[in-house]
């Protein structure tokens, strides 16, 4: 199958997963989640391959959702569960595959992007990159509750609940990832460490992972990715005048410009926000 927006290379018993949408910053589209999808139900099924990294072509890893109008917008409960559905079907994929999976942060690493990130099972972020979950500050929730099983109470609705981004240092300190690199050695680093996963007997790695991901399911994990896709589907249904006033922006001015309007709305100046 010939990608439109990812970009799929096998070298050595490692396979790298590219988002190609660099003029989007690798938003997430309909289009994007369904090659991922087919990409990693191939690349699951090849015995030649035993670890996979992902990453971003320009300077995002990934942006999170596209918020570009659809043609048909969703209007009902039911729209908004198939939409969050196949968002979350992706990363599952990744959660469940046999493979070692690497995320490569590269810039950009926010919304959905950042639920990428976090269902790898390793993540390395270049020095310059920068994580978050703003989607709370256009009226929206993460559709992939994971963050609450990766990082404590605090850290988790500290950034939850306040949308804030944080650099690749801070990301490590609190555990969202494994180590920072320089943005120059990213890949290279990435490639060295899927080597050495790709050097473990498949089925040690398979069952290994496999235990180790029905422990976090015994304890709730996928009850409480569930629910985040409902409280998602709530959220998205809910009405605010912030919510309304975003969009208009995004409507006459362009998302560039709604993203602005609301960055300026959260920046604090002197004592007023």
């Amino acid at each position: 199958m010939k990608y439109q927006c990812i970009s799929v290379s096998v070298d050595r018993w490692v396979a790298t997963l590219t988002l190609a949408r660099p003029q989007k910053m690798n938003a997430l589209d309909d289009d994007i989640l369904l090659e991922m999808q087919h990409a990693l139900d191939t690349l699951e099924r090849d015995e030649n391959v035993r670890a996979l990294i992902i990453t971003g072509e320009g300077r995002a890893f990934c942006a999170g959702f596209d918020l570009s109008p659809r043609e048909e917008p969703f209007t009902t409960v039911q729209d908004w569960r198939e939409h969050v559905k196949l968002g979350n079907d992706t990363w599952l994929r990744i959660w469940r595959s046999r493979l070692p999976v690497i995320a490569a942060v590269n810039g950009y690493c926010l919304g959905g992007g950042c639920d990428l990130s976090m269902v790898c099972d390793i993540t390395l972020a270049a020095d310059g990159a920068e994580f978050g979950e703003p989607e709370i500050q256009f009226q929206s929730a993460p559709p992939f509750a994971i963050m609450p099983w990766v990082l404590g109470m605090k850290k988790t609705k500290e950034l939850l609940l306040t949308g804030e981004r944080i650099g690749a240092e801070e990301a490590v300190r609190i555990g969202l990832a494994n180590r920072v690199v320089p943005a120059a050695d990213l890949m290279k680093e990435a490639r060295r460490l899927a080597l050495k996963l790709a050097m473990i007997p498949p089925p040690a790695m398979r069952l290994n992972k496999e235990g180790l991901n029905r422990g976090y399911d015994l304890r709730g994990f996928q009850s409480t990715v569930d629910l985040g896709a409902e409280i998602f589907t709530l959220v998205l249904m809910s009405e605010s005048q912030e919510a309304r006033d975003f969009f208009e922006v995004a409507a006459k001015q362009g998302l560039k410009a709604a993203f602005k309007w609301r960055d300026a709305r959260f920046a604090l100046q002197g004592e007023s926000a």
